[in-house]
Order: structure tokens, then sequence, then C-alpha cells
């Protein structure tokens, strides 16, 4: 009589511990899920950043900067010869549109400038009143030459008084990466900048 008490405590203590730990190994299961859990929604809000565009606030979504690196150098490239190029009979509108330009350039966009400038090239702008504008068509990029090469194919539209001049317009460089500024949201530099060819593909009166 003993003995079968003796057996049944045995067998009772060992149902205990068997069930002891398989409430510590749920609970260490448990504890590592929620963990998880927690370190991927954490993961998710930081991937996660809200802009404030015309009052409204907007989610926009954080990536890889590789999966966008073609489409922000193009932007780059496109954003510096809309500034370089884009002028009016206005000295002030052209000497902002320059100043904007350079902060996404080397010393090679400045000494082109130098050179429009020591040519007249702005003064006849003003004295003229002429407008100028210009239409990037596409852009050409190379990502596997570090920095990335680019060229640039472009056509321009002078608006003088009496006739409208259209050119054709082809510029290469390369693209440096930097530091993201306010001045130079795309973190990028051009350097080597070379135009390519410049000339008329047609002129009429207006």
């Amino acid at each position: 009589m003993k003995f079968t008490k003796m057996k049944n405590i045995d067998g009772a203590f060992r149902s205990i511990r068997l069930f002891t730990l398989a409430v510590i190994v749920g609970s260490l299961l448990f504890s590592g899920l929620a963990l998880v859990k927690s370190f991927s929604a954490v993961t998710q809000s930081q991937q996660r950043v809200y802009i404030l565009a015309n009052g409204k606030v907007l989610e926009a979504y954080a990536s890889d900067r590789r999966d966008n690196i073609s489409v922000e150098a193009k932007d780059h490239v496109k954003t510096f010869h809309q500034l370089f190029f884009t002028l009016s009979p206005d000295e002030k509108a052209i000497d902002e549109n320059i100043k904007r330009s350079l902060y996404l350039a080397d010393i090679s966009a400045k000494r082109a400038y130098d050179n429009l400038r020591e040519s007249s090239y702005y003064s006849n702008i003003i004295s003229g009143n002429v407008n100028q504008t210009i239409h990037v068509d596409s852009i050409y990029l190379d990502t596997n030459k570090s920095p990335i090469y680019f060229r640039c194919y472009a056509t321009q539209r002078l608006t003088r008084p009496t006739s409208l001049a259209v050119r054709s317009l082809v510029t290469e460089g390369y693209l440096r990466n930097v530091m993201r500024s306010e001045n130079n949201a795309h973190g990028f530099l051009i350097e080597r900048w070379n135009t390519i060819d410049n000339r008329d593909i047609s002129v009429s009166k207006r």
C-alpha cells in the first residue's frame, strides 16, 4: 500500500515537472515570437516617412538608394540642365538660376558659365529680350562605372522678338556621390561636364 502511494506521488511529481517544463518552453517561444514581431513593427515604422505638401500630411516610404539610383541620377542631370539653360531677359533671374545650378556641379560648370559670361552671352540675352528654354529629351546613364557616366540629349528654344531658333544640345559628364543638402537634394555632383554638340536645327520668323 505504501509502495503504491509512493508510486502515485512520483507519477504526480513527474506530471507536474513535465507541465512546468511545457509552460516554460511555451513562455520562451511566446516571448521570442513577441520580440520578432516587435522588431518587425519597429523596422516597418522606421521605413515610413511623413512629408507635408500643400498643407496635407503624406506618407512616403524609405528605400535603399540602389533601388532608385537611376531615377535620382537622371533627375539630378535634368534639374541641372534646366537651371543652367533656362534664361530670361532678367539679370536677377539668370543669376539665381545659375547660382542654384552650380551647387549641382563642379568647376567644369563654373568654367562654362565664365566663358559664356565673358563672351557677353548673358548680356545679349538681356539686351535682346531673349527667352531661352530647354527640354531634356533623354539621358543615358552607365551605372556600371564609378563615378556614373551620363550623356544628356536636349532641345533648346531661343525666342527672340522677331525669330524662334531651335537648337540641339548634347552634353556629357560624370556623377559623383556627395552628401545630400538643402541645395543638393539628390546627393550627386556633376564632374567633367562637357558640351559635345550645340547646333541650330531650325530658325523661323515670328
